[in-house]
C-alpha cells in the first residue's frame, strides 16, 4: 500500500474501535474521570470480562490507557482529543443519519424542547444568584470533578430531596454530556413537581473542554 493508504488504515482502526455502542458508553464514563475496570463494568451494566475486552479494543486504538494499581487496572482517556472525536461523531450522526435524528426527536425532544442554558449564561446567572445548579450524576463522578457551585443530587434521589432546592429559583441540571438521559429525566421530574427547570448545554466533559474551571471533592 501507499503511505497514504497505510495512514488511512490506521484511521480505520480507530473507527473500528468506535464501532460498538458499549465502547462509546465506556468512553463517556471515562470522560467523567479515570475508573477501574470493575467500576466501569458496573456503570455500563457489563460483566467485568466483557468490559475488559471492550477496553482492550479501545486501548489498542490509542483511545484509552490503563495503569495497574495493585490488583486493579485504572483506565483513563489518552487525551482531550478523544472528547473532540466523540463530539464530531455525535454531530455528524445527529445531522446526517435518520436513526440518530429519530432517537433525538422521539426520546430527547419529547422530554425537553426548551433551549438549553449556555455555559456563559450559567456563569452569569450563578453569580447573580438567579439559578440553582444541580449535578445529577452519581456521587463518585461528582467527587472526581464538577462545575463550581453545583449541588450533587443524583437522579435517583431527586424526587425525595426536592425540599433542598429553593422553590422560587430556576434549577439548571447537568450530567455526563449533551445527550445524557439523566439531565433530561431530572428536568422532566422537576417540571412535573412545578419547579422551573432547564438543562445545561453540555455536561462536565464539555465544560472542562471549554476551558472552564472545575471543582473536586464530595458534596458537603
Amino acid at each position: 500500500m501507499s503511505p497514504k493508504l497505510d495512514l488511512f488504515a490506521a484511521f480505520a482502526g480507530v473507527a473500528r474501535a468506535l464501532g460498538n455502542p458499549h465502547r462509546l458508553d465506556l468512553l463517556e464514563h471515562l470522560a467523567q474521570g479515570e475508573k477501574s475496570v470493575e467500576a466501569l463494568a458496573a456503570k455500563a451494566g457489563l460483566s467485568i470480562a466483557n468490559a475488559s475486552q471492550h477496553l482492550q479494543a479501545l486501548r489498542r486504538a490509542g483511545l484509552v490507557c490503563g495503569e495497574r494499581h495493585g490488583k486493579q487496572v485504572i483506565y483513563r482517556l489518552t487525551g482531550d482529543e478523544v472528547l473532540d472525536l466523540l463530539s464530531a461523531l455525535r454531530t455528524v450522526a445527529e445531522r446526517h443519519t435518520d436513526a440518530a435524528r429519530s432517537v433525538v426527536d422521539d426520546y430527547f425532544r419529547a422530554r425537553d424542547q426548551l433551549e438549553a442554558v449556555s455555559f456563559e449564561a450559567l456563569r452569569g446567572r450563578l453569580a447573580d444568584g438567579l439559578v440553582t445548579l444541580v449535578d445529577v450524576r452519581p456521587p463518585d463522578e461528582f467527587a472526581d470533578a464538577h462545575v463550581p457551585g453545583a449541588h450533587n443530587i443524583p437522579l435517583s434521589e431527586l424526587e425525595g430531596r426536592l425540599a433542598e432546592l429553593p422553590a422560587d429559583v430556576e434549577v439548571v441540571a447537568y450530567c455526563r454530556g449533551p445527550w445524557c438521559v439523566l439531565a433530561f429525566e431530572a428536568v422532566a421530574l422537576l417540571r412535573q413537581a412545578g419547579r422551573p427547570a432547564r438543562r445545561l448545554d453540555g455536561g462536565l466533559p464539555e465544560w472542562r473542554r471549554a476551558g472552564m474551571a472545575v471543582s473536586t471533592g464530595a458534596a458537603a
